[in-house]
């Protein structure tokens, strides 16, 4: 049987966008896998299945190019709004609000968690500055902006470096549902960033990791919201103070859209 998809990406972080609101998919980790594969399948960082929600104007499940699930992606929600117009979105990492501003989308998520408890770490830690190191990172600041975050400051990014450490730190024990790790720079008028995706390695750009980055820097004060974060594949706009939603900016391009065959690609 045929299915509708969308590719869209924010930033070059691309997905492949499901809607089984009008036709119902049963989605599997190893049928995740061959369509975000990017030989056999359609190709993407992450599978986007929408679907009814009881408590927003739809439900955003998301799996990673691994088969795993993600609880949040700030990239795929400004795609999502832009392609189906709607306000808010459930998801995982809790409930979502955007809206169409120009030519970007905005997009609010919920106030950042740094409990311990709440990123999850595997036992009591300062999340602010962990004690703990991967060669030359070490220290990171540990956030949940909808799914979870390490965030390392560094004089420069070396990206074969965290292509090395990423997977490493990314399954350490101390992670209990792994982790998203960040690499960031600060500059004068901006933060340069690269980030290694639990579950999609690094990437082109990482909503959720800029706005991590962005709260561990307006919270450490190393920076003033609203903070310019910069990626290969662009730049967002991240605004956040104690105690509110973390506001984002950026967007969301529709590449094309086609149809698949789910149980041949299976």
């Amino acid at each position: 049987m045929l299915h509708r998809f969308d590719k869209m990406h924010g930033l070059g972080n691309d997905f492949v966008i499901l809607d089984a609101r009008s036709k119902p998919v049963t989605m599997t980790p190893a049928l995740a896998r061959a369509i975000a594969d990017r030989h056999r399948g359609v190709g993407c960082d992450q599978l986007i299945v929408l679907s009814f929600s009881g408590s927003a104007d739809l439900r955003m499940d998301i799996y990673n190019a691994d088969g795993g699930g993600a609880e949040a992606c700030g990239n795929a929600t400004r795609c999502v709004i832009a392609l189906t117009r709607v306000n808010t979105i459930e998801s995982d990492g809790g409930l979502v609000r955007g809206a169409i501003a120009g030519d970007v989308v905005e997009v609010l998520l919920e106030p950042p968690r740094f409990e311990w408890n709440r990123i999850p770490l595997a036992y009591p830690m300062d999340a602010t500055v962990l004690p703990l190191a991967w060669d030359e990172l070490g220290g990171p600041a540990a956030i949940n902006v909808g799914n979870p975050h390490l965030v390392f400051f560094v004089d420069a990014i070396d990206e074969q470096r965290l292509r090395k450490l990423g997977p490493r730190i990314e399954h350490d024990p101390a992670f209990p549902k792994r982790i998203n790790v960040n690499v960031a720079v600060l500059r004068s008028d901006r933060i340069e960033l690269r980030t290694w995706e639990r579950g999609a390695g690094i990437t082109l750009a990482c909503g959720t990791g800029a706005c991590a980055t962005a709260v561990a820097a307006i919270a450490s004060r190393r920076a003033v919201s609203p903070v310019r974060v910069s990626m290969k594949g662009g730049e967002l706009v991240i605004g956040w103070s104690p105690g509110e939603p973390i506001v984002m900016r950026g967007p969301a391009t529709h590449v094309f859209n086609g149809e698949i065959d789910l149980e041949a690609i299976s």
